[in-house]
């Protein structure tokens, strides 16, 4: 059974970080692009960032370009978000995705697997 678990969502004041993490079991993803969508009250869901397999290519939606950065570990099967000077409109709920193949093809359809997602506050 494959599962995608997040973990590190809270609540924290605008500039300050989080670190979400998420680790994948049930299969191997060393060939899959994996990556982050969140979605926030009323709204509907948005890429956030997305890695290639080899960890070789990143992607990242304009409004989190140059605070947020993704990393994988294959050797763990985890994949993560370090998020840094954040503001009130990143919060929503973060969710972790993963498809086989190219990240664009994640970033534009969405995860074959997704996890239940971890919540990120961001308090003004």
């Amino acid at each position: 059974q494959v599962q995608l678990v997040e973990s590190g969502g809270g609540l924290v004041q605008a500039g300050g970080s989080l670190r979400l993490s998420c680790a994948a079991s049930g299969r191997t993803f060393t060939t899959y692009a994996m990556g982050w969508f969140r979605q926030a009250p009323g709204k509907e869901r948005e890429f956030v960032a997305a890695i290639s397999w080899s960890a070789g290519s990143t992607y990242y939606a304009d409004s989190v370009k140059g605070r947020f950065t993704i990393s994988r570990d294959n050797a763990k099967n985890t994949v993560s978000l370090q998020m840094n000077s954040l503001k009130p409109e990143d919060t929503a709920v973060y969710s972790c995705a993963a498809r086989p193949g190219q990240l664009h093809h994640l970033r534009n359809w969405g995860g074959n697997y997704w996890g239940q997602g971890t919540q990120v506050t961001v308090s003004s």
